[in-house]
């Protein structure tokens, strides 16, 4: 399935739209995209690694695991091997988080494509469509 730039927004609206709605924490993107990549890729995930995964500083990092780990999303305990550096895991209520909250996106997909958002799989400029054009914005 191929999607416009605006079909590709508009899923992210309503994603967002069905999370903050939903009573769960509310994470900025920093915080979800660490959250995300200690999730989706294989561990081990450290300060230091997540810091050059996602091209931000380890003070940045720091700030966003105080509030995973006050959530309970995400905790962190030193290395046995290595004491300079903090590895980050997984916990049962972040995977909880992120199951809920793929269902929301999930959610999102199904209102998009029974036309409560621009509809995904719309053929850009195909009469009746409701895309501008190939991947415009609306300025």
């Amino acid at each position: 399935m191929t999607i416009t730039q605006t079909q590709a927004l508009d899923l992210w609206r309503l994603a967002l739209l069905e999370s903050v709605r939903a009573d769960a924490p509310d994470l900025s993107s920093r915080q979800m995209a660490i959250l995300l990549t200690a999730y989706l890729t294989p561990p081990p995930h450290t300060v230091r690694g997540l810091a050059q995964t996602l091209n931000i500083s380890k003070p940045a990092v720091t700030r966003a695991l105080d509030r995973l780990g006050e959530l309970g999303l995400l905790k962190r305990r030193p290395d046995e091997t290595d004491r300079r550096s903090v590895l980050v895991q997984r916990t049962v209520k972040g995977s909880v988080f992120l199951s809920d909250f793929a269902g929301q996106v999930m959610e999102a997909a199904q209102q998009a494509n029974a036309g409560m958002g621009v509809p995904l799989g719309a053929v850009p400029g195909a009469p009746g469509s409701a895309a501008a054009g190939p991947s415009a914005i609306p300025h």
